[in-house]
């Protein structure tokens, strides 16, 4: 596909620019910075569905619902948004290709959930890397043809276990469900990537009906659950970190304020998806 140079330049400028925002410095593709990109998105942008949730109450029609990677990262940079793994995983996917990264997108099953989880696989030479900021994982997870493969990260180690007909089940410990999701190792086309995108802002999508929010603060994974009654505010430690994970209930009317003040969120954002929840 042809691309004029100010697409060209309009591209690479908002890949610049949300290097900036990552704090981190363009290297060419390797695994070193795969690692540090991974490493950096989970540290500034948070694994959320305030976002989407205020989105699909402001906005009637469907198809003009899902917030494409424009969207996703100005959200990012500009009042802490995230997202869910469809829309999380395709604007990680759109950053990597603009700094060089060769891969494809998947969408995967979750037990008896079907086609309900995304994720990338990177290629790298001869290997290819498991890339989900979406669940999130913390770090690429190596991916290799009938081996079991594993990848130890500052919060789990993540196991790749081959399955038949181009699956892998993927694990991680340190968690009472080490089950993460199933992977089916199949590029999805962009337009198919788009249209599952958009049916999961149907009344049938996923995350719609609760907040929650993930992302890893000062070397710990702190995890707001919209799902539990009371909410709760969970935090858990990285390897070796000494200090016990800690649980605590958060009141829905203090929610959005607070949620605001810990994970950098706008806080208009998180009252409208409170609110609509509420209706």
């Amino acid at each position: 596909m042809f691309i004029s140079a100010h697409q060209w330049l309009t591209s690479m400028t908002s890949a610049a620019k949300i290097l900036r925002f990552l704090q981190i410095e363009q290297q060419p593709p390797s695994l070193a910075f795969l690692d540090e990109l991974v490493t950096a998105y989970t540290r500034r942008v948070p694994w959320e569905s305030a976002f989407r949730i205020a989105k699909r109450a402001a906005t009637p029609v469907t198809a003009d619902c899902p917030r494409w990677p424009n969207e996703f990262w100005e959200d990012a940079q500009q009042r802490g948004g995230g997202g869910t793994c469809f829309e999380s995983n395709y604007a990680f996917f759109w950053l990597l290709q603009k700094l060089g990264f060769e891969g494809y997108l998947t969408i995967n099953d979750m037990h008896e959930s079907r086609g309900c989880h995304t994720a990338i696989v990177i290629r790298l030479g001869d290997g290819r890397w498991l890339v989900d900021v979406g669940f999130p994982l913390y770090l690429p997870v190596p991916l290799v043809d009938g081996q079991t493969t594993q990848r130890q990260t500052p919060f789990h180690t993540f196991t790749a276990i081959p399955q038949t007909g181009n699956r892998y089940e993927i694990q991680r410990d340190r968690h009472p469900k080490p089950y993460a999701f199933t992977l089916i190792d199949q590029p999805i086309p962009d337009d198919v990537y788009r249209i599952a995108t958009t049916a999961d802002y149907e009344a049938s999508g996923h995350f719609l009906r609760e907040v929650i929010v993930h992302r890893v603060i000062s070397g710990r994974i702190w995890r707001f659950n919209g799902r539990a009654v009371p909410h709760l505010l969970e935090s858990f430690p990285a390897l070796g970190d000494p200090q016990p994970a800690t649980l605590e209930p958060v009141d829905v009317a203090d929610a959005p304020a607070r949620l605001s003040r810990l994970f950098g969120m706008e806080q208009n954002v998180l009252q409208r998806a409170f609110d609509s929840l509420a209706k």
